[in-house]
């Protein structure tokens, strides 16, 4: 992802996560939003009861390769709030790309 395709202010999450529609999964939850831009943003936010940092460090990691791999599945102009479950961790990395493509589907 590219440093313009992220969502960074806070009071974006805050509305994107309290009043709009969302998708749930096993391992995460998809907000999304439109915008009035012509590509897409994301957010990835990781609760610290997941694990220390190394962890949830390596769950975002997880979570932007299968963003980066599946870039096409998402609408444009629209933003996206990505909150990532405990069970990410222990899942392989084809499961849950196959999660992710479902999910948005």
């Amino acid at each position: 992802m590219k440093k313009y395709e992220t969502v960074k202010e806070h009071k974006d999450f805050e509305y994107i996560i309290h009043n709009c529609p969302f998708k749930k999964s096993k391992n995460f939850i998809i907000y999304n939003k439109d915008n009035d831009l012509v590509y897409s943003r994301f957010g990835i936010a990781v609760s610290k009861k997941l694990g220390n940092a190394v962890i949830r460090n390596r769950a975002k990691r997880v979570m932007r390769e299968l963003i980066h791999n599946n870039k096409k599945l998402f609408s444009n102009s629209k933003d996206y709030i990505i909150i990532i479950k405990k069970g990410l961790i222990d899942e392989s990395f084809s499961n849950l790309n196959d999660e992710l493509i479902k999910t948005l589907k």
